[in-house]
């Protein structure tokens, strides 16, 4: 937490079982297009918050962890399987998945990492067709839709 108590950005996995705080902002905000990060994250790329670790805490559980390499583990939550982070065994930060904060907007990525790995579709992202979930649903089906995530705050 910060000097007043209060932190800085919050977040969590999709079923609320993990929760975490940071007490100071990232020191930096990456995608990473390594084909671990792939794997590990199911994705294209990963998209990771870097934090370090004594402005970091686990404020609700304890993640179950990977050692995905010799040199790192990735946390996640063992109940509902959200990739929560990366870090490095010898490091002095942790790296968190911009997705599970609970304003994943205010965490921009500035750099991308691991571009021997990065797929030649993703520069094209942006200029693909889009709908919003309601054009997809149509709002009548969509105001019946229950989500059982945990909400973006505890």
């Amino acid at each position: 937490m910060t000097a007043t108590g209060k932190a800085v950005l919050t977040g969590g996995c999709q079923c609320g079982a993990i929760r975490y705080a940071l007490s100071a902002p990232p020191l930096r905000i990456t995608l990473c297009h390594c084909r671990m990060c792939q794997k590990a994250t199911g994705a294209p790329f990963a998209s990771m918050a870097e934090v370090a670790r004594e402005h970091f805490a686990w404020t609700r559980g304890q993640p179950a962890s990977f050692r995905s390499s010799s040199l790192a583990e990735r946390d996640f939550c063992n109940a509902c399987g959200t990739p929560l982070s990366y870090r490095q065994n010898e490091g002095t930060s942790i790296e968190i998945m911009t997705g599970t904060f609970d304003r994943p907007d205010r965490v921009v990525p500035t750099v991308q990492l691991g571009a021997e790995s990065r797929l030649g579709w993703v520069g094209a992202i942006a200029n693909l067709p889009s709908k919003t979930t309601t054009q997809i649903y149509g709002p009548e089906k969509l105001a019946q839709v229950f989500s059982y995530q945990q909400p973006d705050h505890d």
